[in-house]
């Protein structure tokens, strides 16, 4: 059987409340006894002092016992809370004032009898009681000299038998009884409100616990159950509560962001797959062909032709897959330098001057002399304009104009690749930089191409602290932007 935290705590408490009171009861009546004793004892110090000076029997020492017993019986008739001895200076008791068989011990040990002797100060001091064979008593004593001589010690016990009957009968008598009842009550109230204490302050845990089973049982999905309320601010277990809440919050935001990425790869592979098995089915179709050897050499050439352009094509789209891997992996370095930008752009229009030279597209530059310093990665900067003039090249018709223009901006500069192609749908803008997404201003073209190289730039740029941004009309062109830094 497994107990809650409240039970737990409340065993806990009644173990430890019970060792409190006991150890309390033990430490009261113990210093109750020693303290009534020390004032006993303290009281009747000088009893036995008084009884040897005061008495003809004891002051020239003692030669007649039967004598010194009946007077011990008649002091101890005067005054019951008393027993008297006489002993020797062995310790060996000669006479007393109880009666023939109660006493158990022939000799007591004389160290307590001289220590109260020498320090009379230090008390309680305990004795041998001769009624028992290991019990022990407050006492008086006084030393009982024969010209000089020391015959013995008049040994009295403070609180004699009767004595301790009488104590015994009124401690349990009814007073007594009531109050121990009432104390009782006391502490059994003051249990019971420890108990509801402990509840009231484990109500919250246990309601806490159970909604996390209740959570974990949905599989934290918090829209089948509710954020619990936690009004309590100052109070720890509510600040856990929101604490809980928050976390559960996260946790359902990160699994629909999960479950949303692993939707899109799953179209992603869906889309990737199709795209490789399109040149890969035309190239085996082609091979076949030429296997067969039944085309002339010009329709073989051909065929070889388009082969290799597939081959091309495969090719571009594995090595853009494995870019994008290798991006979205998170391993991939950025080595940022100082260089001069308009280098770089006009080392990239070459790149692509013969293709647009074919495609009777020219290419700009604003300003024509773009002397600007900047402080960035050369290498990604140069694959993120390359992927923004070949995709403008891809959708700008002959006779139109792709242009980078780069205007300064506070803290750096905006590089814009503006064309004059077929624009972009609004309704697409969002998703243009998802991968693999195409939108419908690509379909149907015949150009190489495989759809990634805006997810690639998108995921390049984020790498350099940066964002694009584009502005597209349909049948006027588009514009994207994005920012560089300068240097200081």
């Amino acid at each position: 059987m497994t107990l809650s935290l409240y039970h737990r705590l409340a065993l806990t408490i009644s173990a430890v409340f019970m060792l409190i009171v006991s150890v309390f009861v033990w430490w009261t009546q113990n210093l109750s006894s020693v303290s009534r004793a020390q004032a006993e004892q303290q009281l009747h110090i000088g009893l036995a002092e008084h009884l040897a000076q005061d008495n003809p029997l004891l002051q020239q020492g003692v030669y007649d016992y039967k004598a010194l017993e009946n007077l011990f019986h008649t002091l101890m008739v005067l005054g019951p809370a008393f027993e008297f001895y006489f002993v020797d200076p062995s310790g060996k008791l000669l006479t007393y004032s109880a009666k023939p068989g109660e006493v158990k011990r022939e000799s007591i040990d004389l160290s307590p009898l001289v220590q109260l002797i020498k320090s009379p100060a230090k008390l309680p001091v305990y004795g041998d009681d001769p009624r028992s064979l290991d019990g022990n008593k407050i006492f008086s004593v006084a030393p009982v000299y024969n010209e000089q001589k020391l015959q013995g010690y008049l040994y009295v016990i403070i609180g004699s038998s009767i004595y301790d009957s009488i104590v015994a009968q009124l401690n349990s008598s009814d007073q007594l009884v009531k109050q121990a009842v009432w104390l009782g009550v006391f502490l059994l109230l003051l249990f019971l409100t420890l108990l509801l204490l402990f509840r009231f302050m484990t109500k919250p845990l246990k309601r806490l616990n159970h909604y996390i089973h209740t959570v974990e049982h949905h599989k934290f999905d918090i829209k089948q159950v509710p954020l619990l309320s936690w009004e309590q601010q100052d109070n720890e277990i509510h600040q856990l509560g929101n604490g809980i809440n928050t976390m559960l919050q996260t946790i359902n935001q990160q699994m629909s962001q999960l479950t949303a990425v692993d939707e899109q790869r799953r179209q992603l592979l869906a889309h990737l797959s199709h795209d490789l098995r399109t040149p890969l089915a035309s190239l085996q179709g082609y091979l076949e062909l030429v296997e067969r050897g039944a085309a002339t050499s010009g329709e073989m050439q051909r065929y070889m032709s388009i082969a290799l352009k597939n081959c091309t094509q495969l090719k571009n789209l594995i090595d853009q897959i494995f870019e994008l891997a290798h991006l979205e992996s998170g391993h991939t370095q950025v080595h940022f330098e100082v260089f001069n930008m308009g280098e770089l752009i006009y080392d990239v229009l070459a790149k692509f001057a013969l293709k647009a030279q074919q495609a009777d597209i020219t290419l700009r530059v604003t300003p024509t002399e773009c002397d600007f310093v900047v402080y960035s990665d050369i290498a990604k900067l140069e694959r993120i304009m390359s992927n923004l003039i070949e995709n403008a090249l891809r959708h700008t018709p002959a006779g139109g104009t792709i242009s980078i223009a780069v205007t300064t901006k506070e803290g750096g500069y905006d590089i814009a690749i503006q064309d004059t192609g077929v624009g972009i749908s609004p309704k697409e803008l969002p998703y243009i930089f998802e991968a693999r997404y195409q939108a419908s201003n690509s379909k149907g073209c015949k150009k190489t191409h495989a759809g990634l190289g805006l997810a690639i730039t998108a995921r390049l740029l984020r790498l350099l602290k940066s964002e694009i941004k584009v502005n597209s009309q349909l049948g006027e062109g588009s514009e994207f932007v994005f920012q560089v830094r300068g240097t200081e």
